[in-house]
């Protein structure tokens, strides 16, 4: 398959819209309006790089402690798809947003999402994740080369290390028309297809990797990794570019404030462990986002 028809089925599968919320221990209808509360609630969206039904209690937990900086009710609100997620903020139907790194560049782009805190360790320095590519380790598939005619799991479209980086790679190789490569859904159902054997290959990142370890559901020792990409910044968390500045202001100085117990479960997900506070960070942190989707051919026109 070549570059055009890689980029042109990310975009057609980018086109749904769904949001699954999930209900905070405080009634939104009891928020009252102010600076820090405009329309009595704060929407906040959550990619599903992992099963929602995990991801929801982590995110409560972190959303209760903004909740109550911000005196605020912060309802969770856990996406269809990152497609959704972008078109959601750009609908004004989410006030702060997750991101992965390069939904963040459509985000920003679409609904001028503007990046305000991440993933800090327990020292307060910035984290990364790096995207890889697994074989079994009696495969004969030793270089990313050697994946021409296999058959490769991705993760799902427009994932940072779920798609648009392994394909970078595989184009890179020159054997992007030679790979049999099929999204499986998600970051855990790529490494499931690996484990199963429906696949030679499957994109596996770091993060993923760490909480299946932990898990046990994934024996290191069993595979290998062929590729690996360079570290990724962590996912940001934005605010919607059109609300007040006073109210932008506030959560991000409250983010900032939430202490490493507020974050650790969530942080564990993203393979920050031990974990510290959130850290501040920019529209400028996810630059080599910007420069990958330039390079790929991607615009705000392929969600």
């Amino acid at each position: 398959m070549k570059k055009n028809t890689i980029i042109a089925a990310s975009a057609v599968a980018l086109l749904g819209l769904g949001l699954i919320a999930c209900s905070s221990p405080a009634d939104a209808a009891s928020g009252e309006a102010s600076a820090t509360c405009p329309d009595g609630r704060i929407r906040f969206g959550i990619l599903p790089y992992e099963d929602p039904e995990r991801l929801e209690p982590a995110y409560q937990v972190l959303a209760d402690a903004l909740s109550e900086k911000l005196d605020c009710p912060v309802e969770v609100s856990i996406t269809e798809d990152y497609a959704a997620e972008v078109l959601a903020m750009e609908n004004d139907q989410l006030e702060i947003a997750q991101f992965g790194p390069l939904g963040f560049v459509f985000a920003n782009e679409r609904a001028g999402a503007t990046a305000l805190a991440s993933f800090g360790d327990a020292e307060g320095k910035p984290t990364t994740y790096t995207g890889g590519i697994w074989v079994p380790k009696d495969s004969p598939v030793q270089t990313i080369e050697d994946l021409e005619g296999k058959t490769l799991a991705l993760g799902s479209p427009g994932s940072t290390s779920g798609d648009a980086l392994p394909m970078s790679a595989l184009v890179e190789a020159g054997i992007d028309g030679d790979v049999q490569w099929d999204y499986a859904g998600g970051h855990p159902e790529a490494l499931l297809a690996l484990v199963n054997g429906t696949v030679d290959a499957a994109q596996i990142n770091s993060q993923t990797l760490a909480t299946a370890k932990a898990e046990g559901t994934f024996d290191e020792s069993e595979y290998r990794q062929i590729w690996e990409s360079e570290p990724i910044p962590n996912d940001p968390i934005t605010v919607r570019e059109n609300l007040p500045e006073e109210f932008k202001t506030a959560v991000k100085e409250a983010l900032l404030s939430l202490d490493a117990e507020s974050v650790e479960q969530v942080s564990g997900f993203l393979g920050v462990d031990p974990a510290g506070p959130l850290i501040e960070v920019d529209d400028a942190t996810y630059r080599p986002l910007f420069d990958l989707a330039e390079t790929m051919g991607l615009t705000e026109e392929d969600v």
